[in-house]
């Protein structure tokens, strides 16, 4: 299930993304518009911000302002930065991979194939989506 972390990330970039002339937007115009509380989102916001997505401006018209183009910004990109792996177990990660203990034999568990099927499934589809493909 998709975290409500991912998911008002998500809500922000495209409302960012939508801005007509990419001024700064401040974090209360987001939260209301998108209806997310202001504290989580300042969260969100940041970590956006250090992972390189977006620029802050502080003072009198400041707020936060993407700083690459939207069809620049992988959704597969966005997704780990906000949520981690992609795969839902750590068996069946490319990044993240773990054996799970309690599996005698890897090569020929049901799960992990079909896991490893999710996975790559969800990673297309991600990777094939840009912030600009979902905000307009």
């Amino acid at each position: 299930m998709l975290s409500k972390k991912t998911k008002y990330g998500i809500k922000a970039l495209t409302f960012l993304a939508r801005q007509k002339d990419n001024s700064p937007v401040q974090i209360a115009e987001i939260a209301k518009s998108e209806t997310i509380s202001i504290k989580f989102l300042e969260s969100i916001l940041l970590l956006l911000r250090h992972s390189g997505f977006l620029g802050a401006k502080k003072g009198k018209g400041g707020g936060y302002y993407l700083i690459k183009d939207p069809k620049d910004i992988n959704m597969a990109h966005v997704y780990r930065i906000l949520e981690g792996p992609i795969a839902l177990l750590p068996c069946a990660s490319h990044n993240f991979y773990e054996p799970c203990l309690d599996c005698s034999n890897e090569a020929t568990c049901a799960v992990r194939k079909l896991m490893i099927e999710v996975r790559d499934n969800t990673l297309k589809i991600l990777e094939s989506n840009t912030l600009a493909d979902i905000a307009f």
